[in-house]
């Protein structure tokens, strides 16, 4: 019988490169899927929206004006507050010319009963006299203090009706401010949720946004890793675009998980699940002078997986 002599080396050569390959080390330290600041912006006041300028994949700068609720209601609500407060401002007394009249009869009393006190002295003029100019001023006097007492409350009533239509018309105006769709980061649409002519109530969801420039990847290390790594350390990082294409960025880790937990299936083997790992963020850094690299150059997209590397300290 003629035997295969090429058969056991072919076997031997194969063993040899699985082998290999099984002891190739790693060129990275740790892997995982780029992330981004997410906002969702949802109405803050209920009605149509009479404008929406909103496109996913639109680049909008912050503070931008992208939409407006139907603003009637507020602004009539408005005028009639202003109205009512014009009507409180014209109640108040003045107090100095309803006063007048009463303070000038107590004056020409104060007169007369000095001069009857003068005359009772000279013995001139019987005490009786006196004893009525003084009952007459005590009189106006309690008059006196009386309409200010009153009208005091009154003004006092009408500021106090005028405060609360200034607090009313303040809320009003916050209302009205948020029917103003403005865009809270910088970034870029990812989704959108309403369409223009569309009845909206607070708290709906409108679109969502991300702040691309600033991105990051959530990586994973073991424990053994972790005691390598701290907060502001440098990293590279590895955008990678399948079929060996990747690019480069530098990094810093910008935030480290206090707990652990078991690993992602999307980031490693069957095997390796099942160990404790702890999760970090690795911020894609901006670019230095007459650098290349540095922060999301518009390559980078949310999803994407890469890899990290962790400087030596």
């Amino acid at each position: 019988m003629r035997r295969n002599v090429f058969l056991p080396f072919y076997l031997f050569s194969l063993l040899l490169f699985i082998a290999s390959c099984g002891n190739k080390e790693k060129e990275y330290d740790a892997t995982g899927v780029f992330e981004a600041t997410e906002v969702t912006v949802a109405a803050e006041q209920s009605g149509t929206l009479m404008m929406f300028d909103v496109n996913e994949g639109d680049e909008l700068a912050l503070g931008k004006e992208v939409g407006l609720v139907d603003t009637t209601q507020i602004w009539l609500k408005i005028q009639q507050a202003k109205a009512s407060r014009a009507v409180y401002q014209s109640q108040k007394p003045d107090m100095e010319k309803q006063l007048a009249a009463t303070r000038q009869q107590l004056a020409k009393a104060r007169q007369d009963q000095q001069r009857y006190r003068e005359l009772v002295a000279d013995g001139a003029a019987p005490s009786k006299m006196l004893d009525d100019a003084t009952s007459q001023v005590a009189v106006l006097q309690k008059q006196l203090d009386a309409q200010i007492s009153s009208l005091s409350n009154q003004l006092s009533t009408l500021n106090s009706q005028l405060s609360t239509v200034d607090v009313q018309v303040s809320q009003l105006m916050d209302q009205l401010q948020k029917c103003h769709i403005t865009t809270p980061i910088n970034g870029t649409v990812l989704e959108k949720y309403a369409e223009r002519g569309e009845f909206v109530a607070v708290g709906k969801p409108l679109f969502k946004m991300a702040d691309t420039q600033q991105m990051f990847i959530r990586a994973y290390v073991t424990s053994a890793q972790l005691k390598n790594i701290k907060l502001g350390q440098q990293a590279k990082v590895f955008a990678d675009y399948g079929d060996g294409q990747k690019k480069e960025y530098d990094g810093t880790v910008s935030w480290i998980s206090s707990r652990s937990e078991f690993t992602p299936k999307t980031i490693q083997t069957d095997d390796e699940r099942a160990d404790l790992v702890y999760a970090l963020k690795v911020a894609i850094k901006r670019p230095t002078a007459g650098s290349s690299q540095g922060e999301n150059d518009g390559n980078v997209k949310i999803g994407m997986y890469g890899e990290v590397t962790f400087s030596k300290e």
